[in-house]
């Protein structure tokens, strides 16, 4: 690793000794050392399928059930990934006593996993599944078991993953949750994302604290942040609470 990189992850084990309110601010590139796949880089989910992004839409889901869940069960679900040294950091930063919340972009299930307990997870969850038309709700286990349109067997209503789709608004307990963390934090910490997708970049704007940091390999769509261009998971591995 590059001493000017070392130089930055000391500077950063001080700011978060130093802070009284964390916000860790996570995307994709979190979850890439446990297996599971980002969607923008050069191997990305939605730079290999160009039609990605209209699969994972609202309007998709219903047009072509049976065409979503197989793109959802093998793109998207990743039930044998382990959370890595980033999500496992996280955790021990909060164990440790610190006020810490991680917002994260992604719909696995490692930073609870790892033992993280205040996580909002703004684009929704894998783990839970409810049915359209009754409402029952169902595991992950339930729904990759199930058949190519998993149906509700008290019903026989479509089961639809409780994930925010495009052309659906994030739920709005989720973004309170998010805008009052980062509102009054003093330290905030953005890893693995590329700040592309709105509205959920947008929320950086509500954080009003001077320590900035973001972690991440492919770029830097923050100048005035403290830029560590290594492997999030690397850099936290180093951090000592």
């Amino acid at each position: 690793m590059k001493q000017e990189s070392l130089d930055k992850i000391k500077i950063l084990n001080t700011y978060i000794k130093e802070a009284e309110h964390i916000v860790f601010f996570g995307g994709a590139g979190v979850s890439t050392e446990s297996g599971i796949p980002d969607f923008r880089s050069a191997s990305g989910i939605y730079t290999q399928n160009l039609r990605a992004e209209e699969i994972v839409s609202h309007d998709y889901f219903f047009y072509d059930t049976k065409g979503f869940y197989k793109f959802y069960k093998e793109k998207m679900v990743f039930l044998d990934a382990k959370p890595n040294p980033c999500h496992l950091k996280l955790a021990e930063i909060e164990k440790s006593g610190k006020d810490i919340t991680v917002v994260t972009q992604n719909i696995d299930n490692l930073h609870q996993l790892a033992g993280s307990k205040n996580v909002v997870q703004i684009h929704g969850t894998i783990e839970k599944n409810h049915c359209l038309k009754c409402g029952e709700s169902y595991s992950v286990n339930d729904v990759m078991e199930s058949g190519l349109v998993p149906v509700c067997p008290k019903c026989g209503g479509i089961i639809k993953p409780d994930v925010v789709l495009y052309q659906e608004s994030l739920h709005e307990e989720d973004i309170t949750k998010a805008l009052e963390a980062i509102s009054k934090a003093d330290l905030l910490i953005v890893g693995g994302t590329s700040l592309k997708v709105y509205p959920a970049a947008s929320f950086l704007y509500y954080y009003h604290g001077k320590r900035k940091v973001i972690i991440n390999l492919n770029d830097n769509p923050l100048s005035d942040y403290l830029y560590i261009n290594e492997k999030i998971g690397e850099v936290f591995s180093m951090i000592k609470i």
